[in-house]
């Protein structure tokens, strides 16, 4: 089986890459990334992309086509990764996170390609009242982030692909430990600053709702949806991905974070004003489809390897949110050297002598 995974150099990458990897040991792995934040590695064991067969890099804007042949398997995990990106390149959010996306997956059809499992979010619930949400209620997108996965799941279903299985994955907050963590994530944060300075501070009141899944959790949920048949769910299926022992208030997830890092202190900004990202969301109809690929790591043993593996890496920055593991602090760090544009694409050499030379 050839698998291309888009986006394998950000956070989730390396963890499906190792797990398909283990899975499917006769499985050529391909990658294709445009490598802005490669070399943001948490991890003593060098780099993960050892793994691949290939790995090719790229704007998902400019895929190529002849990238598809003979693909089996699309794990399209590219995207403009979280809402502070998504304020501060909206238009390029879209341009990535949707359109691009969906002339992957139309790309992907025509090539043949049998399996295509896009990374979606929970996050296009939004404000959600009145019990956990399913995936046939109504949608509340917030912010470019969330519009840009229900502009993409809105497309698949309407594309009706007659030999391609589509799975929208609406992945619940992600968390744990990666080679190329991600400290813009609300336990991971939490977990750097116990780590770091033994303080944890919410922004918020701490009452917001917040579903929670391992990145290990979200491989094994990928693998099961490269291998979907389609008379399990439909040829098109969106469902939500994560449990309910890991929905949980903030708050709690902040006590639960100082319990494993002793002499942490936690506050909470109880004068702040509600945060109108909070939802539970019903995961039954993964349970039902998926009863082998469950997730399998609770929040005690998140947050237990995440400390571990940042204590590992004699992690101890006290100014993390200023850092390489804050996504948008990178992106910005690259157009501040001239290195991409604000369309998020890269500048050539020529082009930044030819703008210095100006």
């Amino acid at each position: 089986m050839r698998i291309l995974i888009t986006g394998n150099m950000g956070y989730v990458g390396p963890v499906v890459a190792a797990h398909l990897r283990a899975a499917m040991p006769q499985a050529e792995l391909i990658g294709y990334d445009t490598g802005f934040f490669a070399d943001c590695l948490t991890t003593p064991d060098g780099l993960p992309e050892h793994l691949l067969d290939a790995q090719h890099f790229g704007d998902i804007r400019d895929i190529p086509a002849a990238l598809l042949d003979g693909v089996d398997a699309v794990v399209h995990l590219a995207a403009i990764s979280n809402d502070p990106m998504g304020v501060r390149y909206e238009a390029p959010t879209m341009e990535i996170n949707a359109r691009a996306s969906i002339r992957l997956a139309a790309l992907a059809h025509q090539a043949g390609v049998r399996s295509f499992v896009f990374a979606s979010s929970c996050s296009m619930y939004g404000f959600a009242e009145g019990g956990p949400r399913r995936e046939g209620d109504a949608l509340n997108p917030l912010t470019a982030y969330a519009r840009s996965k229900v502009a993409v799941e809105e497309s698949l279903h309407a594309m009706q692909p007659q030999a391609m299985t589509v799975t929208c994955l609406r992945f619940a907050t992600a968390c744990g430990m990666s080679p190329r963590l991600r400290l813009d994530l609300v336990m991971n944060d939490f977990v750097a600053g116990a780590v770091a300075a033994n303080d944890i501070t919410v922004l918020s009141d701490g009452t917001p709702w917040r579903p929670l899944i391992e990145v290990r959790d979200m491989a094994r949920a990928i693998e099961w949806a490269i291998g979907r048949d389609a008379g399990a769910g439909g040829r098109v299926l969106s469902v939500n991905v994560g449990s309910d022992r890991l929905t949980l208030q903030v708050r709690d997830i902040a006590q639960a974070v100082a319990k494993e890092v002793p002499g942490t202190r936690v506050s909470i900004n109880t004068e702040a004003p509600p945060d109108k990202r909070s939802y539970r969301v019903d995961f039954a109809l993964f349970r039902q489809l998926a009863p082998h690929h469950q997730p399998r790591i609770g929040l005690e043993e998140a947050v237990r390897g995440l400390r571990d593996g940042l204590t590992a890496i004699a992690f101890a920055d006290g100014r993390f949110r200023e850092g390489r593991c804050i996504r948008l602090k990178v992106l910005d760090a690259l157009a501040a050297r001239g290195r991409i544009d604000a369309a998020l694409r890269r500048v050539a050499a020529a082009e930044r002598k030819a703008a210095v030379a100006a």
